[in-house]
C-alpha cells in the first residue's frame, strides 16, 4: 500500500514506567525509554512523505470538594485528601522534526507544546480538543519526527503517576513510493497534502496522458 494512515499510541507505564522524577522534562514517545518505545527513531526514507495530522496528551481536569478524598485516584492519579485544585498530569506534547521543535512562543523559543486540556487523549464526552493541528506537519524524506511529552505533576498534592495515568499519541498518514513524489510534487505546488489531493494528482496525470494529440499544423 502506498498510502497508510497510521496512529501510534503511548503510555507512560507500559514497559519502563515512568516516575515523578521525570516531572519538568521532556520524553520522546518513541524512543524515550519509558513506557512503550520502539527500537529506532522515527524517520521516513528516501521513498517516503508523512503527513502529521494530529497529536494529544492526558488532559488535566478541575477537582473540587467532594471528589478527592483518602486516596481516591483521579484521571490517573491519587489525590490524597485534596478539597479543590489542579489533578492531572498537567501535560503538554510537543512534535519535533530532526532537531527543530514545531511548537514555539512568539519570541520563536521553543515551548512544551499542546496542553492536554486544548488536545486530550483518551477522548470522551468530558475531554473534548478545542485544538486542530492545521496545517499539518509535514515530514519531508529522510527527516527524523517525533513527539515531546513533558508533565508537572504538581496541581494536587502527594499526586503522582498510577495505572497508565499518562497517555499520548498520534496520527498521521505516511506517503510511499509513487505517492510519496506525488507528495512532493503537491508541496512544490503549494497544494494541501493529503489522500485526497493526490488521488486528484493522479487521475490528472491520467487524463492528460489519454488525451488526443494536438493536430499538427
Amino acid at each position: 500500500m502506498s498510502m497508510r494512515s497510521q496512529v501510534y499510541q503511548w503510555c507512560s507505564q507500559a514497559g519502563t514506567a515512568i516516575a515523578d522524577a521525570q516531572a519538568g522534562s521532556s520524553n520522546s514517545i518513541f524512543i524515550g525509554g519509558f513506557g512503550n518505545n520502539i527500537t529506532k527513531p522515527a524517520e521516513t526514507t528516501a521513498t517516503q512523505f508523512v503527513v502529521i495530522e494530529d497529536v494529544a496528551v492526558s488532559p488535566t481536569a478541575f477537582i473540587y470538594t467532594g471528589v478527592g478524598t483518602g486516596s481516591d485516584v483521579y484521571r490517573g492519579l491519587i489525590a490524597g485528601n485534596v478539597a479543590t485544585g489542579v489533578a492531572g498530569n498537567r501535560a503538554y506534547i510537543q512534535v519535533r522534526i530532526n532537531t527543530t521543535d514545531y511548537f514555539l512562543d512568539p519570541d520563536n523559543v521553543a515551548n512544551n507544546g499542546v496542553p492536554g486540556a486544548a488536545s486530550p487523549y483518551p477522548r470522551s464526552t468530558d475531554f473534548q480538543p478545542c485544538f486542530n493541528l492545521y496545517p499539518d506537519v509535514y515530514v519531508l524524506p529522510g527527516q527524523v519526527f517525533d513527539a515531546l511529552v513533558t508533565f508537572y505533576n504538581t496541581g494536587a498534592t502527594g499526586t503522582t503517576i498510577l495505572n497508565c495515568g499518562l497517555w499520548a499519541f498520534m496520527k498521521y498518514t505516511l506517503y510511499d513510493g509513487p505517492d510519496a513524489l506525488i507528495a512532493n510534487k503537491l508541496l512544490e505546488m503549494g497544494i494541501s497534502i493529503n489522500p485526497g489531493n493526490v488521488d486528484w494528482y493522479k487521475r490528472t496525470l491520467i487524463q492528460s496522458q489519454s488525451a488526443p494529440a494536438m493536430p499538427s499544423a
